[in-house]
């Protein structure tokens, strides 16, 4: 695969945030774009500026019909498997959901790509390093989950059986596939439905609403920008180096919530209080977060040259004016009533 231009790519849950900008830079550089997204978490507005576009075709359905995998798969050159159950409080709130979704659904993909011998990346998270004090996180590391009793570790264990399936499948059927580990992809599209932090203080911020910080804030990420992540994406699809590998994802700077928080308010020019709010309070007891989540990207670097652009100022300066611009998410985030235990 020199050249994109003679590609056809297929995106599971490409109507998604991450998916719908993949999506657009695949077709940027040249390529055919069919996604698939049953819409339960992606939206058809995230990707209704390409449906002109002659190389560009959406299908709405499922990862678990069989008949339409195949049919997709056998049409295309390469697959992006990034359909998955996401955000933290989607997890909490429906488990089996999350566990079939991402389990069935990418072995699904995986069986049927291996079938028709179609070379694909998986989209995995950085939730698979669990609870790990060792940083920064590097791809050969010790994950260490959580408890099953903990709805929390679903997710993480959902994708690492995801990652052991491609590897499965990479070993025994010789199926080309890439595993990336995103780490808090933020960016335009983005909404706070599901807990994610930056839209969520954003959209607080410029309603002039409390910013809700869950904690303490002191818990730290790292953000990075989805146009640097789905480049990376890409350019790690042409790279023959890359199969049969897992790769972080990313930005490396590592900032609390709290800074973001105060970040957010200072970029919108918003004079919303910060109120702290308990995790139980949001998803139940014996909620566990991770205190710190850093990547190393010393792999990444060295196969293809990664290096994150976009710096958090600027990345929330354009997620502030996106949703200046757009009514998108006008479901109010921050009036969600919280679990209770």
């Amino acid at each position: 695969m020199s050249s994109a231009s003679a590609i056809h790519y297929l995106i599971t849950g490409g109507a998604g945030f991450i998916g719908s900008h993949l999506a657009e830079h695949l077709l940027q550089q040249g390529g055919r774009v069919t996604i698939l997204d049953d819409l339960s978490t992606g939206r058809e507005s995230n990707v209704e500026h390409l449906a002109m576009q002659p190389n560009f075709r959406i299908v709405r359905g499922s990862v678990l019909t069989r008949d339409l995998v195949e049919n997709l798969i056998e049409e295309c050159d390469f697959v992006f498997h990034l359909a998955a159950a996401v955000g933290v409080q989607l997890i909490v709130e429906r488990p089996v959901h999350t566990i079939v979704t991402n389990v069935a659904g990418s072995e699904m993909v995986l069986s049927v790509a291996a079938a028709n011998r179609r070379p694909l990346l998986l989209a995995s998270t950085s939730e698979v390093y669990g609870k790990s004090e060792k940083l920064p996180f590097r791809e050969d590391d010790d994950l260490v989950m959580g408890p099953t009793t903990r709805n929390r570790w679903a997710y993480a264990c959902s994708k690492a059986i995801d990652e052991f399936l491609a590897m499965a499948y990479f070993h025994e059927e010789r199926l080309p596939v890439t595993i990336v580990r995103l780490f808090n992809t933020v960016g335009p599209r983005q909404t706070g439905r599901y807990g994610m932090v930056l839209p969520r203080f954003v959209q607080q911020a410029l309603a002039g609403k409390p910013l809700m910080v869950y904690g303490d804030g002191s818990q730290t990420r790292c953000f990075g920008y989805v146009g640097d992540v789905v480049k990376a994406m890409a350019r790690l699809s042409h790279e023959p180096r890359a199969v049969g590998q897992v790769y972080n994802v990313g930005n490396d700077v590592e900032m609390s919530v709290l800074e973001l928080a105060r970040m957010v308010r200072e970029i919108t020019g918003s004079d919303s209080p910060i109120q702290f709010v308990p995790y139980s309070e949001v998803y139940g007891e014996g909620f566990e977060d991770m205190r710190r989540r850093v990547p190393s990207l010393d792999k990444i670097r060295a196969i293809i040259g990664h290096q994150p652009l976009v710096r958090p100022e600027a990345i929330v300066k354009l997620v502030a004016d996106y949703f200046r611009r757009t009514a998108l998410d006008s479901e109010d985030s921050s009036a969600r009533i919280p679990l209770t235990s």
